[in-house]
């Protein structure tokens, strides 16, 4: 049986992401990964799906016990799975710290409606 680590939930206002995202174009490069920026190019409206995105990185680091620059960016990002559901990968000091506090899985639940994007994570 998998020990629970860690929970984490992540609220991000879509229209205050929205005007973020507008007054400093490259922030859609320096927060997402080229995998995630495709993903919603696509999109009439791309900026739910990207705040949701945003609260999977701030879930995460609440659910592994760590802040706000533990880690960059691009070290965690959302895939999608051919079923559409949604899921974590890592890479450099994201996947450092999992390994440290023994996690094997992150397990991530998404949504968003017209004012908020949430993320939930639980770390096992």
């Amino acid at each position: 049986m998998a020990a629970l680590i860690g929970v984490g939930v992540d609220v991000v206002d879509i229209e205050r992401f929205r005007v973020s995202l507008q007054r400093t174009p490259t922030m859609r490069e320096r927060l997402f990964t080229e995998v995630e920026l495709a993903y919603v190019a696509p999109m009439r409206d791309p900026v739910p799906s990207l705040a949701a995105r945003f609260a999977a990185r701030e879930a995460s680091m609440k659910a592994l016990g760590v802040g706000l620059g533990a880690f960059g960016f691009h070290d965690l990002w959302v895939e999608r799975a051919g079923s559409g559901a949604p899921s974590i990968a890592v890479a450099g000091r994201a996947a450092e710290l999992l390994a440290e506090r023994k996690v094997a899985h992150l397990h991530l639940s998404l949504t968003h409606g017209d004012l908020v994007a949430v993320a939930y994570v639980v770390a096992e």
